[in-house]
């Protein structure tokens, strides 16, 4: 039997700490995306690729991320992910051209890729010696995540109004300094014999970019011409050729016998339509409220602190509760359903609409459809996991997540785009172009709420990895 880490709940705090920080860098930059368009010359299209860049290459990099940390060690992989994270962070708040931002905000990605499936292993490490205190941990850090990529709007707008725009990358070089000076509470885990499969790595990331980049060019050369047409072919082809990667040598990135853990395929296309339908939200709602509705930089975050309120109660005081009761296929269908019905309540927006009518009521519901739908579907993709897969299993379901996230922004950018948000000072244009996005998330969020009601299989033992099983009922994990 393991030996109980007697500081794992300080350790936990360095992780949640970690998650909560590699998610907000999806999130911080969205109030100050003005300010930098501004400064550094993107266009409205352009301006996507300060947030594609980062999780495309996170996105992309995660699997490697897992597999490194099974490999090398979790802590040895989340003291380098920190490292690299910072030094992103100082060439992004040094930039003074657009491709430098992008540069930048790559190598950020490559550093969130190390870490988020590291300390996912970690977690699963500190805590696995009982079912109870791994669900309560699970919600802290499931909580952390969306809590992050909220409140980095919120900060976003703090720095951007009183600061600079360069701020919301300076604030990571302190934090992730002390984050590194924390690490001395995890635990240390031994490197094991083993290859990496960087061509898998290769493979899977260039084919994730060059799908995303296809549709965001789309809109701008045409969705029949040639060089959409080989652009979308040569991913398509990229991703063939990972997963033949993947069958063919002895010890691939990605195992392709993962897939028959129980729910994991299931878990993982909820977590994709998810991010698909809750990452453009937040975009675009950031640019209704301070291009439509005239709000600053700080105005527009603290527009939406009352989402983060209502994120980290629902999520640490009663999903995991509900999950002990219903399970997760009941929450993460019911959570996507009721995401669409919030987003379909912000496409209502007028050019003339207000915050506490046409903002607050709608996006509390979407955060209510998140909150319900985010940890379980974690979870449920993570509970069958053998424990020496555990880091693969969380560079998975991060992967299905951030790629759900660029290619939905990228889709119905240009979507949005097509609509007239490329409009600029053109209040009814821009807004009926923000309303297509938002009813195309729409559409995104409920397709996810159907398919997993009718194709994931329920099973009550998901919820005791997040919650207390019911007396003299058996927690599986």
């Amino acid at each position: 039997m393991s030996t109980v880490n007697p500081r794992r709940w300080w350790a936990l705090v360095v992780l949640a700490a970690a998650q909560f920080m590699v998610i907000m860098d999806t999130s911080i930059i969205g109030v100050a995306l003005p300010e930098m368009q501004k400064d550094l010359g993107f266009t409205q299209g352009e301006l996507q690729w300060v947030f594609n860049a980062y999780v495309i290459v996170f996105g992309g990099l995660l699997l490697l991320g897992g597999r490194l940390s099974d490999l090398i060690g979790a802590r040895k992989i989340f003291v380098s992910g920190w490292a690299i994270m910072i030094a992103g962070s100082v060439l992004a708040a040094a930039a003074q051209t657009a491709w430098v931002e992008i540069a930048g905000r790559a190598v950020q990605g490559v550093g969130g890729a190390l870490i988020a499936p590291s300390a996912m292993t970690l977690l699963m490490m500190l805590f696995m010696h009982d079912p109870k205190e791994l669900g309560k941990a699970m919600a802290l850090y499931g909580a952390a995540a969306p809590a992050g990529g909220t409140a980095g709007v919120f900060l976003g707008g703090v720095f951007t109004e009183w600061a600079a725009w360069q701020w919301v990358f300076i604030i990571y070089i302190p934090i992730g300094l002390a984050t590194l000076a924390a690490t001395k509470l995890l635990p240390n885990v031994e490197s094991r014999r083993g290859s990496v499969d960087i061509l898998g790595a290769v493979a899977v990331t260039a084919g994730l970019a060059l799908a995303v980049f296809a549709v965001v060019r789309a809109p701008e050369v045409g969705w029949g011409a040639t060089a959409t047409i080989l652009e979308l072919a040569g991913a398509v082809v990229l991703l063939i050729l990972f997963f033949v990667i993947q069958k063919s040598i002895r010890e691939p990135l990605m195992p392709l016998n993962i897939w028959r853990v129980p729910r994991l395929g299931s878990a993982n296309l909820a977590m994709t339509l998810l991010g698909a339908a809750w990452i453009p939200m937040w975009y675009f709602l950031n640019l209704y409220l301070q291009q439509v509705l005239g709000y600053g930089a700080f105005a527009s975050g603290a527009a939406l602190l009352p989402m983060t309120v209502l994120l980290m109660i629902f999520m640490t005081a009663i999903t995991a509760r509900l999950m002990g009761k219903f399970g997760a296929k009941p929450l993460i269908g019911v959570g996507l359903l009721v995401l669409a019905a919030g987003l379909v309540w912000l496409a209502a927006v007028p050019p003339t609409g207000t915050f506490l009518v046409d903002v607050l009521p709608a996006s509390l519901v979407a955060a209510l459809g998140m909150s319900l739908a985010y940890i379980p579907a974690m979870i449920a993709a993570m509970s069958g996991a053998p424990q020496e897969q555990a880091g693969l299993a969380s560079g998975i379901v991060n992967t299905t997540y951030n790629v759900g996230s660029a290619l939905g922004l990228a889709a119905l950018t240009a979507v949005a785009m097509s609509q007239g948000a490329d409009q600029l000072g053109n209040l009814p244009a821009l807004t009926d172009g923000f309303s297509a996005a938002f009813i195309g998330a729409a559409i995104i969020a409920a397709v996810g709420g159907v398919v997993t009601l009718l194709v994931m299989k329920g099973d009550k033992a998901v919820a005791g990895a997040a919650a207390p099983a019911p007396e003299g009922e058996k927690v599986s994990a």
